[in-house]
């Protein structure tokens, strides 16, 4: 190759200097507003040929320009290289459960036409064409299907059909409901696909109430995730797998597992099946791979005891499993053979890892780092090529640095997390820094896209702020001994852990001791709230979301009482009360001077909104000159779904930690009422004098 001159050289450092500073003058800080118009992955599908990829692309409306409130939308496109994709549907169309027919040449998906229809599927033609119905069911939804496999056939898992005699007493007047009783199972149906969906679809019977299905290669059988009832409850501790008879329905087998069930995939032969699932009742996640007989229904684990989670697997052509492992704060991409002895395993570099698909020759996956969210990416020999590139803007954006951070916990545990480091790094002193706690417990957070509508990431780094996202022990992703470490150990040292973080974080020079927040959703809630309240010296801000103050009305007001007694308090509130009131927000109300903003759905059934209100009355009437301030998102549930609602937290929380943790002044006057919405969105301008209903 030949060699540039001196002077040629010279010119080149010239140029890429005015290049990085021209790029560094552009570069700005993240706002709630980019967060608001995040685009991403949403369902993927190989063909069955590997030479294309269907997916959608999911957002939210975006209000910050004006756009109409609503839900996730998604549009389908399909892909056949490296940002080489185009739409095939109408915007206004949101389809879901994506896939592809057995001939690879139809996109299938689920829809509703309008707005009183029921939902069914649908296709449209990969060569081009217009969409048409491919299968229905007349009074009823359809969730999920799967395609025969000459293609002739749809196996559709619909709603139960209408409760004709409910919807005439509604109309007199006659609402009323009976709590956890009247349930009416899913139907599954076989229907025949032609230019005339067919209008009788053979109903097959199920055992129980069914979550999701599987058809074997050549309709050999089928497998079906029933529980008893579909309680929550229910669907973590007594959901089973079932081999069943496609024309009987007569189940074959039943996998005893005796946890929680995750992903779960047949072999491309039928010979066996893999499961995700958790080794016993306690565990609290399914994260251990097993291989199942299908035959007999028995399993064997194949990295059980190991510090890792199995989160999502797919069989190959070649009759390999492929895998994805999370092991700590990162993933990798493992192999195994039939018999289940590991093949190869892949490091994707800052790649996380979270769901694949496979067909022909392709592997598939939605996959993001620490400055994309969830991306289309393929497996290309041992690399990942990027398919799909959302959200240019980001390219614009001033980032905070993103790294693993572990210490030792008082006493002699490892912990591990994830840390976001202010822009530009942390001042002389440390940074004020939020703690940033997951749910769960049993969840983690990885080293990858760690912003959303309720956790700071870039947008708070922008603002000067550290992040730590503790990995705090109940955490996944270490394994099931570390999972369980939490157990009959409500606020213990689960929460420990995380002050223990911030004394770490203080002594490498990130965190600035009076300055450090704490915020988190539902388990994470109750982290916030206990942080603000038993362990306030510690906080100088709380933000809590759908979070537990009481954990002996928790029991009596959520769904997941059986849960909350498995896998994490181990005894019931009536075997001591007095125990499971000393672990509870509100028993600890003296304590506190923490400014807490409390966050939570009116209507959700995981965690009463009861908790945020007994925590804001105790703190309204105990302690007065601490700052309260509770707030309500009418229609949500456990976490926000709508644009509007997700946009106003974001907004919320950041007013509230500028307020109390940036200043370190616990005794400010709180922020409005209202927050400052961005100039484009409905509603930041005042109404008119003549407008008298407030509307545009």
């Amino acid at each position: 190759m030949t060699q540039p001159a001196p002077k040629a050289l010279a010119l080149s450092a010239s140029l890429l200097a005015s290049i990085s500073l021209a790029a560094t003058a552009q570069a700005r800080p993240m706002t709630p507003e980019d967060v608001a118009k995040i685009e991403s992955i949403g369902a993927m599908a190989v063909s069955p040929d590997g030479s294309r990829i269907a997916f959608t692309t999911a957002s939210l409306p975006d209000v910050t320009e004006g756009e109409k409130d609503g839900t996730v939308k998604q549009e389908l496109k399909v892909a056949w290289g490296p940002d080489a994709a185009r739409a095939y549907l109408p915007e206004d169309i949101s389809p879901r459960a994506v896939g592809f027919s057995p001939d690879g040449r139809t996109v299938s998906f689920v829809w509703a036409k309008e707005k009183d229809d029921k939902r069914a599927v649908w296709g449209v033609p990969v060569d081009g064409g217009t969409y048409t119905k491919l299968a229905a069911i007349k009074d009823a939804h359809v969730r999920s299907y799967e395609w025969s496999a000459d293609g002739s056939m749809l196996y559709l898992l619909a709603d139960a059909d209408d409760d004709k005699q409910r919807k005439t007493q509604n109309k007199a007047g006659f609402n009323a409901r009976v709590y956890e009783e009247e349930f009416k199972p899913a139907r599954m149906f076989a229907a025949k696909v032609g230019a005339e969906p067919d209008k009788e679809p053979r109903e097959i019977a199920l055992p129980g109430f069914v979550s999701g299905f599987d058809i074997a290669p050549g309709d050999a059988f089928a497998i079906v995730e029933t529980a008893p009832t579909p309680l929550v409850d229910d669907s973590y501790t007594k959901k089973r797998v079932n081999i069943i008879d496609l024309g009987t329905g007569n189940v074959r087998a039943v996998v005893e597992t005796p946890g929680k069930i995750g992903d779960v995939e047949i072999a491309p032969d039928g010979s066996q099946i893999s499961l995700i699932a958790g080794v016993d009742i306690n565990d609290p996640a399914a994260t251990t791979l097993h291989l199942v007989d299908p035959a007999t229904g028995a399993f064997r684990a194949l990295n059980a005891g190991a510090a890792e989670a199995a989160v999502d697997a797919e069989w190959l052509s070649d009759g390999r499993l492929a895998t994805i492992v999370h092991v700590g704060a990162q993933s990798v991409l493992r192999m195994y053979n039939a018999d289940g002895s590991v093949a190869e395993e892949l490091d994707p570099g800052d790649l996380i890892l979270t769901r694949l698909d496979a067909a022909g020759d392709k592997i598939a996956f939605a996959a993001n780092s620490p400055k994309h969210p969830n991306e289309l990416f393929v497996l290309d020999g041992s690399s990942f090529t990027r398919w799909t590139s959302h959200n240019p803007w980001l390219a614009d954006i001033s980032f905070g640095n993103q790294r693993t951070f572990a210490y030792t916990a008082r006493d002699g545990q490892q912990v591990e997390g994830v840390l976001i480091e202010p822009v530009g790094g942390a001042p002389a002193g440390g940074a004020p820094t939020i703690m940033n706690v997951h749910g769960g417990p049993e969840a983690h957070d990885s080293n990858g896209w760690q912003t959303a509508y309720s956790k700071p990431g870039q947008v708070a780094a922008g603002q000067g702020y550290a992040v730590f996202l503790p990995n705090y022990r109940g955490s996944t992703g270490y394994g099931t001994a570390f999972s369980k470490q939490h157990q009959n150990d409500y606020a213990g040292k689960e929460f420990n852990d995380i002050v223990d973080a911030k004394r770490a974080l203080v002594a490498e020079g990130v965190t600035d001791s009076d300055r450090t927040g704490i915020t988190g959703g539902s388990y994470g809630g109750y982290a916030s709230a206990w942080g603000a309240t038993a362990l306030s010296a510690e906080y100088a801000a709380s933000v809590m979301f759908v979070g537990i103050s009481n954990q002996v009305s928790k029991f009596g007001t959520g769904d997941i009482p059986y849960e909350m007694y498995n896998v994490h308090s181990l005894k019931w509130p009536w075997e001591d009360w007095q125990a499971m009131l000393e672990v509870s927000p509100v028993f600890h109300v003296d304590k506190a001077e923490t400014p807490i903003l409390i966050m939570h759905g009116d209507s959700d059934t995981r965690v009463d909104p009861g908790q945020s209100f007994e925590l804001y009355r105790s703190l309204k009437i105990r302690k007065p000159d601490t700052p309260v301030r509770f707030v309500l998102y009418p229609g949500e549930g456990h976490g926000n779904r709508r644009a509007g609602s997700r946009y106003d937290y974001n907004l919320r929380m950041m007013e509230w930690f500028d307020t109390y943790l940036k200043t370190g002044d616990r005794k400010a006057a709180m922020p409005a009422p209202r927050p400052t919405l961005a100039e484009g969105a409905k509603g930041a301008k005042p109404p008119k004098d003549d407008d008298k209903d407030g509307e545009e």
